[in-house]
């Protein structure tokens, strides 16, 4: 932010001037004024993900919304605003955010983000482990959901110290959306993905497939993908091969996307406690 008052004029050099009837398109930089039209909301803008942009008003208090198209008003025009693109010589992460150089991990914070298991955990590694390492935050695995009360009352969550915890098939009416429902704290930020595996969160055409197969109740969900393909190989193996052909972002389905940096943001920019 270039200061609380935000006295800069934020649209020099900046501003389009887009056709009659053309909504411009922006980039969210650090310290543009934007205001959400349907909250009121105002604030400059502290944080910018692949889909979402963070606004913090002159009070301090912070506000994540999705970057949707004409979404925004600067200066009583409506905009679209999207994500920076980085500068030239600048160059930017797996998940799209601009690269710390000469990366020192931050001291752990006490705050952690819970994953159901070790291949979901080795994606957000790899998509997010630089973000992660900049904001100190640590990433575990829980082996599944079906004790996450006791597992969150045993963590312990008060101010300065959130959960985030990403749940597979966390759709309407499963298994998974019942158990969720149970965690009731306002340092616990629960969400997750309609996908039955984490492996479905990963493009088909990355893989070279169309589409990934259903498959039938009753078989192993994993084990029904790789005979159902003709793949070769223990679920394990299998799982290196698809992560390897994972590089970036863009590799992912948007569902999962816009989870992963919704827990980011949780915890490591939450409002006020308290």
């Amino acid at each position: 932010m270039r200061s609380k008052d935000y006295g800069d004029d934020v649209l020099a050099g900046d501003w389009r001037r887009p056709r009659k009837g053309q909504i411009p398109e922006i980039a969210a930089e650090p310290g543009l004024v934007a205001e959400d039209p349907s909250s009121g909301f105002c604030g400059a803008v502290v944080a910018c993900a692949k889909d979402a942009v963070t606004l913090e008003d002159r009070f301090g208090k912070r506000r994540v919304f999705p970057l949707a198209k004409a979404g925004f008003l600067i200066d009583g025009r409506p905009v679209t605003l999207v994500r920076p693109t980085a500068a030239p010589g600048r160059a930017l992460s797996a998940s799209g955010s601009i690269a710390v150089r000469d990366l020192r991990a931050r001291v752990a914070r006490e705050s952690r983000i819970y994953v159901e298991g070790k291949h979901d955990a080795e994606l957000v590694e790899k998509i997010w482990g630089h973000d992660l390492r900049v904001e100190g935050v640590v990433v575990e695995f829980l082996e599944g959901v079906d004790h996450l009360p006791e597992i969150v009352e045993e963590f312990g969550p008060e101010p300065g110290r959130r959960l985030g915890v990403l749940v597979d098939h966390l759709v309407a009416g499963s298994k998974e959306s019942r158990i969720a429902e149970r965690v009731q704290s306002p340092y616990v930020l629960v969400t997750g993905h309609p996908f039955i595996d984490i492996w479905q969160a990963v493009k088909p055409a990355v893989l070279g497939i169309r589409a990934w197969p259903d498959v039938p109740r009753g078989i192993p969900w994993k084990e029904g993908v790789i005979a159902a393909l003709g793949w070769k190989g223990e679920p394990g193996e299998v799982w290196q091969t698809i992560l390897g052909r994972v590089r970036a972002y863009r590799d992912l389905e948007p569902a999962l996307l816009g989870r992963v940096e919704e827990l980011i943001d949780f915890v490591t920019d939450p409002p006020a406690d308290g």
